[in-house]
């Protein structure tokens, strides 16, 4: 399974968002220049965002965006399925009707398996979690 850019960046903009919250709104310009990001590319990841109710945006010469609910009620699984949709490693985990051989494919369970796994994994990772986790010390190399 390839991580999509686009859950990469949404991922990394949202972290950005959970780590900047006490600094009231962000505008995305900021997010852009911290992240290494363009700025355009994060205006098309932020409005499905929106739509789900993940981040709220705010009007006004202060504007910008903020997480629309607390880091530790969003997990990273919520925020690839946003931007990326159903997570699966292959389309026959989720739509089997799709695949001619998915009642008769030995392969088909383990895919299922594995997915199952990720997607418990995901979806328990919340941004407040990676908040903690970049808090600790790095072992070195």
């Amino acid at each position: 399974m390839k991580l999509l850019t686009r859950g990469r960046y949404a991922s990394r903009m949202m972290v950005d968002l959970a780590e900047h919250s006490a600094h009231g709104p962000i505008p995305l310009k900021e997010i852009a220049e911290r992240q290494d990001l363009s700025r355009k590319y994060l205006e098309q990841l932020i409005i499905p965002l929106k739509a789900a109710g993940l981040v709220r945006s705010i009007r006004g010469r202060r504007g910008g965006f903020v997480l629309a609910r607390k880091p530790e009620k969003i997990s990273v699984g919520q925020i690839l399925e946003v931007v990326e949709g159903e997570f699966a490693l292959v389309y026959c985990v989720k739509h089997p009707e799709l695949c001619n051989r998915s009642l008769e494919c030995l392969s088909r369970n383990i895919w299922v398996e594995i997915t199952d796994l990720l997607e418990k994994y995901v979806f328990s990772i919340s941004l407040r979690d990676i908040l903690n986790r970049s808090a600790l010390p790095r072992p070195s190399p």
